[in-house]
This record gives structure tokens, sequence and C-alpha cells, in this order.
């Protein structure tokens, strides 16, 4: 007499019932992927749009936002998307956050274009199982600057300042062990003489750290925020509708309708390759590309030798196929050194050349533990 094996359907213990769950399960993680491809899509759709002849340079507000602080990746070409390492990459993408561990505080000075002065300030701190937190502050002063009007155009003894000033704080989390994605708001604030403007930017972005070792993929949106406008003493004035008519009022009180202006969001996607060669041998390759509200598309690129487990040198070059560029070749070398087991201090140094503007030099000390 033969025993015939039923298997029942109703058995969720059993591995076929098992398999067929595991099948359902990745249809709707695939199904998740292509909505959330979609979202993408719809995203790159909104920021691609008035990509036509115009580049809309000088269109937006808040332009100190696009300084970079990191002499490490200004040394990299700008291309720092999908890298991290350091508290400073939260500039080109919040997700570098993520993979950051324990704290890590920097600090930058920049003599920027036209001896104007640049400082930059962020520390990082890991709280584990919540993510990492970041704090940054970044200050652009352009010094005394002489008042000239058409009646003293040599001068009229009296000056002003532009000084620009951003808080910030931003947060970053590993989703898997492979995603990371971040996030930070800043508040900003412009001022010129006695007029000035206030406004909100958001950061957010996503890093992925491919099956293959080494290769990392980051994409992020810098500086969304609403439009602006200045406001202050400066734009009320005495007005006379006609000079020349005698017996109507001479000294109107009057005010100058300002217009509202964007934000200069940037979106970045980004790719980097790390090779260990030895022990204390590796190299990096970065590339950036980049679409803005304000200027048309260009790529960035750039590399890094790391060896000794101390010494740097890097090299690359930013704004590829822009038109108009200014220069683009950018260079840097940097050192770190071990004081115990933990703490680290890092010495970075990067040099731009911006053509018939001359050339920055940025100075980057990082303590890390």
């Amino acid at each position: 007499m033969k025993t015939t094996n039923k298997i029942l359907l109703t058995d969720f213990n059993n591995p076929i019932i098992k398999t067929i769950k595991a099948v359902n399960g990745f249809s709707n993680l695939r199904k998740k992927i292509v909505n959330l491809n979609f979202g993408i899509l719809i995203v790159l759709t909104l920021f691609s749009t008035d990509i036509i002849s115009q580049s809309k340079v000088g269109t937006t507000v808040g332009q100190f936002l696009k300084i970079e602080p990191s002499s490490r990746l200004v040394g990299l070409g700008n291309a720092g998307t999908s890298l991290s390492d350091e508290a400073s990459a939260a500039f080109y993408n919040p997700a570098s956050l993520g993979r950051i561990n324990g704290v890590d505080i920097q600090f930058t000075y920049n003599q920027w274009l036209a001896d104007i002065k640049y400082n930059y300030a962020t520390a990082a701190f890991n709280i584990e199982d919540l993510g990492t937190f970041a704090i940054q502050v970044t200050s652009l002063n352009s010094g005394d600057i002489e008042i000239r009007t058409v009646e003293k155009e040599k001068g009229s003894g009296l000056y002003y300042d532009v000084s620009n000033i951003s808080l910030g704080l931003a947060y970053g989390i590993m989703l898997t062990d492979r995603v990371s994605a971040g996030i930070a708001i800043n508040y900003l604030q412009e001022t010129i003489y006695n007029t000035s403007l206030s406004n909100i930017a958001l950061n957010f972005g996503v890093q992925y750290q491919t099956a293959i070792s080494g290769l990392t993929i980051g994409a992020s949106v810098s500086n969304f925020g609403p439009r602006s406008s200045y406001d202050g003493r400066d734009i009320f004035f005495n007005y006379d509708a006609d000079p020349d008519k005698h017996g109507d009022h001479p000294r109107l009180p009057a005010e100058l309708r300002m217009g509202s202006y964007s934000l200069p969001t940037l979106f970045r996607v980004g790719l980097s390759y790390a090779v260990k060669i030895t022990d204390w041998n590796q190299f990096i390759i970065s590339s950036d590309a980049m679409h803005s509200n304000d200027n048309s598309e260009r790529i960035n690129i750039g590399g890094e030798w790391s060896f000794l487990n101390t010494f740097a040198i890097r090299g690359g070059y930013r704004d590829l196929f822009l038109e108009d560029l200014e220069g683009g070749l950018v260079l840097g070398a940097g050192a770190k050194v071990g004081f115990t087991e933990t703490s680290i201090v890092s010495f970075d140094y990067a040099w731009a050349d911006y053509g018939r503007l001359n050339s920055t030099h940025r100075f980057t000390v990082g303590v890390h533990f």
C-alpha cells in the first residue's frame, strides 16, 4: 500500500510556503524601488526646468552658500557628494554624517577672492543607535568698502561692509549597512550696509556603498528654500515727483519695491572609487555632476593619493564644461597625526585657480576622536 504525502497550503511553516512568501516579499520590494525611481525622476524633472539658452547667472541670493569649506574635498576638485570621513563633507551631502563615528570637529579659514574673509566651523558627534548630529557656522565679510557717490566719486570718507552668516543643524544616519541618508537646515542672513535679508535653506541627500568594494554613489540637493527679498532703512527715501514744479510737496516719503529672489539651489550626483594598494597606500578618484538654478551643468573631478597612513596629495578640476569658466585647476595636500589610539589631528590645504580673479587658499584643521 502506497502512502501519499500531501502538502498543506495552510501550513505556514512549510518550506514551499516560505519560498512563496519570500518571492512575494521581493516583488513588493521591487515595486517600492520602482516607485522610488519614479519619485526621483519627478524630482529631477522639477530641478531640470528652464534648461534653455539662459544660465541665469547672478539671479539668486545667498551666493556665499556655494563656497566650499573643506580643504580636503576642494583639493579633490570639489567632487564630494559620495565621500565622507569628515564633518565638512556634509556641505556636499548630509548623508555623509551617517558614516562618522565618534566626534569630529573642523575649522576652515579661506582667503577668498578680493581679500574677502571666509570662515567655517563644524562639529559632528555620533550617538549610538541614533545617528550623527552636527552643527555648522559659516561667516563671510568683505571688510570696509568706501562709499562713493556721483557727487563724491573719489570717496566720501564713509565706509560700509558686506557680511553674511549661516547657522545650521544637520543629521545623518545609516539606514542599512550600505545606505545612509541625511538632512540639514540652515538659517542665513545677508547684510549690505543697512539692508539685509534672511531665509531658511534645506539640504538633503543619500549615499549608497555598492557591492563593488570601494565604489560609493551619492546624490544631494543643497539650498532648497523659499524666495526672499532685502529690507532695511536704506530702501526708504524722500521723493519729489517734479523738482521743477513749485508748490507741491518736495519730500514725499517713499519706499523702493524690492524684488524677491531664489536661493542658489543645486542638485548633485556623484560617485567615488577607493583603491587600497597596500595597508598604508590608498588612491581615491571622485567625480560629481551638477545642475543648479543659476548656472549651466558642469562636472567636478579629482583624485587623492594617501600614503604612510599620514600624508595625502590631491588634485582635480572643477566646473568642467561650464561656459565662461575662470580657472578650474585645484591642488591640495594634507597630513594627520595620531596623538593617542583614538584621537587624530588633521591639517589640510587647498589652492584653487580662478583665472583673472586670481586664486584662493584654504586651511582646515580637524580634531577626530
